[in-house]
């Protein structure tokens, strides 16, 4: 809760209090007492000399975690915060603005301390890792102030948790603190680094799970490059990397013959097939040939078209489309069921059982094994007919239906005509007799 909160609340309780004739002293001077424990427990002392001059920090130090922890000024920057002059305020271990070496330093003496750190549950290796990065070595080894250091992607005075969406470490904010140095084309020029990656990114597989779906599993810069430790994976880590979470893919490209090029350093990794930061899901009709809708190159990038590994990318691709479809046939045929007013929580099942045996085939394909993609495939095939033959008899039974009630209808049509036939004679030889008649 801010001072002004506090104060206007204060006023606001006095305010009524004299209004409706209550003991305003004794309120007041209760609510007054409280108001000074609320603003004590979460407020920098009003006799903190460093508030005298540095009034517009207050704000922003209050909403980080650091005022929470008891963390003030002069932990980082030194001086006498008793003072109420510059003189005497700025003496002593004063280091004023700090540059971004000393910035390290300074963060190092809390954040470098496991003892310190385990109460949090942080990490106290962080400064360590930044000494592997790329940042780390131009900064700390080289004197290179180009680096970012710890204040630049972390706000000295709001420091904020990561799980805050305020925060500049926050998933979905990620990407947009990485461009402010990397989409930055004359500060990335002199290190021949391209920019437009976080671009790329964002209309990427790995962007849209991230901004559109909001899943916190997909990654985002620090997902691939690491974050304190960043660095680009070299070639012979690729699929290491994208393994994290393709579990199941890198573990069948490290069975085929991709992942033993690989490992000789033939190839690199995921990235023959997929872009790295634009990456892209390649449709199971394009497999075989470069993609054209996501341009990525596949088999006949590397391989001549009527050689045997281009026949069986082609074969593999056959094998994914007709999965594709099969499942496509699947869901459309539960749709007609559940229009016919079927039950369909059984079939739902057995289609998920199906969905997922084809999902598996994007998976094994990279280990470039027809066989196995065959009995998937089987399995793919074999549910989904079974799905499509129940939705063909509910059609048929539809059909047999309509086929059945044509008698009855031509059957109560044919009622209503006779009916009405009779009824026309019985008005007619009403109409014939002789109003007179039957009278005496």
């Amino acid at each position: 809760m801010s001072k002004r909160t506090i104060d206007l609340a204060l006023f606001c309780g006095l305010v009524v209090a004299c209004v409706v004739g209550a003991p305003a002293p004794a309120a007041g001077a209760a609510a007054w007492t409280k108001g000074l424990a609320l603003q004590e427990a979460s407020d920098v002392d009003p006799r903190y000399g460093c508030l005298v001059c540095h009034a517009d920090k207050r704000r922003a130090y209050l909403l980080g975690v650091h005022s929470d922890r008891g963390v003030r000024c002069h932990d980082c920057h030194g001086g006498n915060p008793e003072a109420f002059e510059t003189l005497e305020a700025h003496g002593g271990d004063f280091r004023g603005a700090l540059g971004k070496l000393a910035i390290v330093e300074v963060c190092t003496e809390c954040h470098g301390d496991p003892d310190e750190m385990r109460q949090y549950g942080l990490p106290a290796d962080q400064v360590a890792e930044l000494r592997t990065s790329r940042h780390g070595m131009l900064l700390l080894e080289q004197r290179n102030e180009d680096a970012p250091t710890c204040s630049d992607c972390h706000d000295p005075h709001t420091t904020i948790q990561a799980d805050d969406a305020r925060s500049s470490a926050y998933p979905t904010n990620i990407p947009g603190l990485c461009a402010v140095c990397h989409e930055n084309e004359a500060l990335m020029e002199p290190y021949g680094i391209p920019t437009g990656q976080v671009v790329e990114h964002r209309r990427s597989g790995h962007g849209k799970a991230l901004f559109e779906d909001l899943n916190f599993a997909a990654p985002s810069c620090i997902g691939c490059h690491g974050s304190h430790a960043a660095l680009p994976p070299d070639v012979g880590e690729i699929s290491n990397v994208c393994g994290r979470c393709h579990a199941g893919t890198r573990k069948a490209f490290d069975e085929g013959p991709h992942g033993r090029a690989t490992a000789e350093g033939k190839i690199p990794g995921c990235t023959a097939c997929h872009s790295n930061h634009d990456t892209e899901r390649i449709p199971g009709e394009q497999v075989a040939e470069t993609c054209t809708s996501c341009q990525a190159e596949t088999c006949t990038s590397c391989h001549a078209g009527e050689s045997a590994p281009a026949l069986l990318g082609t074969e593999i691709e056959e094998i994914i489309v007709r999965g594709e479809r099969e499942i496509e046939a699947a869901d459309e045929a539960i749709r007609e069921l559940v229009r016919a007013g079927h039950e369909v929580a059984d079939t739902r099942f057995q289609y998920r059982t199906a969905l997922t045996q084809n999902l598996q085939l994007a998976s094994v394909q990279h280990a470039l094994n027809v066989e196995r993609l065959a009995d998937l495939e089987r399995v793919v095939g074999s549910i989904s007919r079974d799905i499509v033959g129940e939705a063909e008899v509910s059609a048929e039974e539809k059909w047999e239906h309509k086929l059945f009630l044509i008698p009855v209808w031509f059957f109560a049509l044919a009622t209503v005509v006779l009916a009405g036939s009779r009824l026309r004679r019985l008005t007619l030889r009403d109409r014939s007799r002789s109003p007179w008649e039957g009278v005496e």
